[in-house]
């Protein structure tokens, strides 16, 4: 006897493959988590097998789960593109996505990418500046899509991840030695201060050594090793490398990345209905969420 598979289970099967896990899917579905694990549930029961495992970190794909995964992805894709081209609801218009310089290399590329593959008729426009000035822009309607490195959350920031703030330095440097020590930012970074506060916490004299509005200059300045730098983990360039300290600096704080929506983020995109300026927007937020490989 043939047997459907229901779409929406497969759509939640993939939604929390993608996302790392229930809740976080649940939210980008606008469901419940329990109407999400139920629908992972009968999607186990009418095949036979389980999809995935729960640890301490969320839940991750069994074996009949990753095999599973990629027949998902070309049933939903072939039943939206249906959708799409029978219905005239195709997805069109613009996406404004704001990002700070510290996580544009190496995450957005990957987000742009995957963004471009799954809705290729949006245009993705890329801004890179400081978290306050996206923020700004956000406000002021500029911008749809906003993420920032931030230690806290303001109101109506959605928590993607929390990533360690870590020292580094020129390759085989000395200048995480010195003292004072030498430190290298940008003018407007938020990791100046908190780097400043924890030297000050732990009695360590510091001098600002390199001041610039330029990032690139900030790299050279660290990688000669006239000073040292606090960033992202997993965030900073080829030309540098973590201090190998042991303990000599103090240990930074993680900090949260967030993601905005703008309140006037479906007026400004331009498609062929409101509702489809609403699903693209949720669309582009979906795929922000899910992408950031942070944990």
């Amino acid at each position: 006897m043939l047997r459907n598979l229901d779409l929406t289970a497969l759509r939640s099967f993939v939604t929390v493959a993608d996302s790392g896990g229930v809740t976080r899917a649940a939210g980008l579905l606008h469901l419940t988590q329990s109407a999400v694990s139920m629908q992972i549930k009968r999607l186990e029961e009418s095949l036979g097998i389980s999809l995935l495992m729960r640890d301490g970190r969320g839940v991750r794909l069994t074996g009949e789960g990753e095999k599973l995964l990629g027949h998902a992805r070309r049933m939903l894709a072939i039943n939206d593109e249906i959708l799409a081209q029978l219905t005239g609801a195709a997805f069109e218009g613009e996406v404004m996505f704001g990002v700070p310089h510290d996580i544009v290399y190496p995450y957005i590329p990957g987000i742009l990418q995957r963004f471009a593959l799954a809705w290729p008729r949006i245009k993705i426009n890329l801004e890179s500046s400081y978290t306050a000035r996206l923020k700004d822009s956000l406000g002021r309607g500029e911008l749809d899509i906003i993420l920032t490195p931030e230690e806290g959350r303001d109101e109506g920031g959605e928590p993607l991840s929390t990533v360690p703030l870590v020292w580094v330095g020129a390759p085989g440097g000395q200048a995480w030695k010195e003292r004072p020590l030498r430190l290298a930012f940008e003018h407007q970074c938020r990791f100046r201060s908190i780097a400043q506060d924890a030297l000050d916490a732990a009695n360590i004299p510091w001098d600002m050594a390199v001041n610039s509005e330029n990032t690139r200059t900030i790299e050279a300045s660290i990688s000669a090793d006239l000073a040292v730098h606090a960033c992202l983990a997993g965030s900073y360039s080829p030309y540098v490398e973590l201090v190998p300290h042991g303990g000599a600096l103090p240990q930074l704080p993680e900090t949260n990345i967030n993601m905005y929506v703008g309140k006037e983020a479906a007026r400004r995109l331009r498609s062929k209905s409101s509702a489809c300026s609403a699903s693209a927007i949720g669309r582009a937020r979906g795929v922000a969420g899910c992408s950031l490989p942070f944990a």
